[in-house]
């Protein structure tokens, strides 16, 4: 050829053109073809060992078995935007010792055979891979059964490189994992990582799976199933146009589409990621679900996994929201109160006479704020966060009711989220409740939740009593575009309708008259403020270690549509102050993001004000 041209890579390069690359003893009689060999991990011989049948295994001895690799499925969003997907690469491979002169077929003939040079290939495959010719000679040059040319080409030019027909080239086939929007969502998606690990006693090794989040619950629904191809090659190496193939095809991976919406996702994450540093917090979660189906929108952590990338934190890996297991605090209380309106015990405008202090069993219960005795509504109590009067409230319920509650709304065990990595939490079992803690559970302590498990709790009330197991996957895709949807399954009643309506009632005037960092202008929300000490993580400094705090809420109140919960630990900032160092602001933040980005109108009807204290009385007595 008058011209290095790449595009004709299987003619012989005339010798008036080729470049003179100095190398002596490229090309000794020791590299014989029956030297070939043979890519351990993709290509294998099959050689027969039956004495009786000889032909049969000269057969076997020319066959070949190539791997076809499935294309593992890609990750989606709610809205079908890719978060994680597959592309297959080669490396292209070379077994030095039995580089030599060879035929190969004349493209276009059937028996027509030209000789190639290991000179020639040089230039030739130097032109594809776009390498010098001084370095793809150095790679065939050596005693090596295994180098490497070029890593992670595309399959186009592995083609091109198949077309020379240098038997003792390989393409060896891997498929490269990419997470396009990076750590937007990457704890929920995963990580698929999988890992060669010696086998103990022995000088084996087997391949271990280190996927995390959907790459790991979906594995086998992302991953499809391998083809192969089976084919002749004569004995000079040169494959048998005319012989027999046999093809398995490849089934490819089908999609997971997840119910997380990618821009939900990357807003949320970056409010509580603002917020943390705000309070140089340890983290700083967000859960958002639609209440109605349970349905997650997003899962966001103030630090996350960037699963493309191999530096990161472990505890990066897994959603907090649902890993972490924390104090409920005071968001509790919409639990109690939700037990005792539904035992007809109390009321929105039951009357309670709260006292300074409480003391109760030789127990004293106090508030987060100082006041004196106080004629307050249930509703007052509620809207102001009082530990006193709920538990005047609470203790109606026997202990083992307050227990079958606490369980009823799945407080101590697993959500069910198809998710790597969840806590069930802890909730001690109430014969094992020491005489303060039978009264601290009604208020969110001594007992540990994951900010989902709490949130499954307002879930409830906002689907008007009717609690639903959270969903993250929406659908799983086929290769040909068939969905298979998963269906919302059939939620528990565990509270009426009307005693839900009583609750949201509560949760609307703890936002108007105490927390309106949570008001969301043209909405009407719900929601409850919670903090809680935070029990040590150093087993040397047992007790408390800082606080926790949190707000959850729905909206728009009178239809409830969504829920976003956001939980801070240990912020270091005055935490006694709730408006400091609470969340109802990101729930704000983030909440009405989700309204305007799913288009939910303007609520039409006024808030229902229900006041704190009896008629008669303030907060004087």
């Amino acid at each position: 050829m008058s011209s290095r041209d790449s595009s004709d890579s299987r003619s012989r390069v005339p010798q008036s053109t080729q470049r003179k690359i100095g190398r002596r003893g490229f090309l000794t009689s020791s590299l014989a073809v029956g030297g070939l060999g043979v890519l351990s991990t993709r290509l294998l011989y099959l050689q027969g060992f039956d004495p009786q049948g000889i032909a049969e295994t000269a057969k076997e001895s020319r066959t070949r078995i190539q791997v076809i690799p499935a294309l593992r499925g890609q990750i989606l969003d709610v809205n079908g935007k890719i978060l994680a997907r597959s592309v297959q690469r080669y490396n292209i491979t070379v077994d030095q010792t039995a580089v030599t002169e060879y035929e190969r077929l004349v493209e276009g003939t059937r028996n027509q055979k030209e000789k190639v040079t290991p000179t020639e290939l040089v230039y030739q495959l130097a032109d594809i891979l776009e390498m010098s010719d001084d370095d793809v000679k150095a790679a065939l040059d050596g005693k090596s059964k295994y180098k490497v040319i070029k890593a992670n080409v595309t399959p186009q030019v592995y083609n091109r490189v198949m077309d020379l027909g240098a038997t003792f080239l390989y393409g060896e086939v891997k498929s490269e994992r990419m997470y396009p929007n990076g750590a937007v969502g990457g704890s929920v998606v995963g990580r698929f990582s999988m890992v060669e690990e010696a086998v103990e006693g022995s000088n084996q090794t087997q391949l271990k799976n280190n996927s995390v989040g959907i790459e790991r619950v979906y594995d086998e629904t992302l991953r499809g199933v391998d083809g192969e191809r089976v084919f002749e090659i004569a004995a000079n190496g040169i494959r048998i146009p005319v012989g027999n193939e046999e093809t398995t095809r490849t089934v490819d991976g089908k999609n997971v589409r997840l119910t997380i919406d990618q821009d939900v996702q990357y807003f949320a994450q970056q409010v509580v990621k603002r917020r943390a540093e705000e309070l140089k917090a340890e983290w700083a979660t967000a859960v958002v679900m639609n209440v109605r189906d349970g349905s997650i929108l997003a899962l966001a952590d103030s630090s996350t996994m960037d699963p493309g990338s191999d530096k990161f934190e472990y505890a990066d890996m897994n959603p907090r929201g649902i890993t972490q297991a924390v104090e409920p605090g005071s968001t509790e209380k919409i639990l109690t109160a939700s037990a005792v309106i539904e035992s007809g015990l109390v009321q929105p405008d039951t009357e309670i006479d709260v006292p300074a202090e409480l003391e109760i069993d030789g127990q004293t219960i106090s508030d987060a704020f100082v006041h004196p005795a106080q004629k307050r509504t249930f509703s007052g109590v509620i809207t102001d966060s009082m530990n006193t009067g709920t538990v005047l409230a609470g203790k109606k319920l026997s202990p083992e009711d307050r227990y079958n509650w606490i369980k009823k709304y799945g407080m101590g065990e697993h959500t069910g989220i198809e998710l790597t990595g969840e806590n069930q939490g802890l909730v001690p079992h109430y014969e094992d409740w020491d005489i303060r803690q039978q009264y601290t559970v009604l208020f969110g302590q001594g007992l540990a939740q994951t900010p989902l498990q709490t949130a499954m709790i307002f879930q409830t009330v906002g689907n008007l009593g009717v609690k639903l197991r959270p969903r993250i996957v929406d659908a799983v895709v086929d290769v040909d575009g068939k969905e298979t949807v998963y269906p919302v399954e059939e939620g528990v009643r565990i509270i009426s309708e009307d005693t839900a309506r009583k609750v949201l009632s509560l949760m609307e005037n703890v936002v108007i008259q105490n927390a309106e960092a949570a008001e969301i202008t043209g909405y009407r929300v719900g929601g409850k403020t919670g903090t809680a000490q935070a029990p040590s993580d150093d087993p040397k400094k047992p007790g408390y270690d800082g606080y926790t705090t949190s707000f959850v809420g729905v909206a728009p109140l009178e239809d409830p549509q969504f829920l976003v919960s956001v939980t801070i630990q240990r912020p270091k900032a005055n935490a006694s102050n709730v408006g400091l160092a609470g969340a109802a602001a990101q729930f704000s933040e983030i909440m009405e993001k989700v309204l305007h980005t799913y288009n939910v109108p303007y609520s039409t009807t006024e808030p229902v004000k229900i006041p704190k204290f009896v008629e008669g009385h303030d907060e004087k007595g």
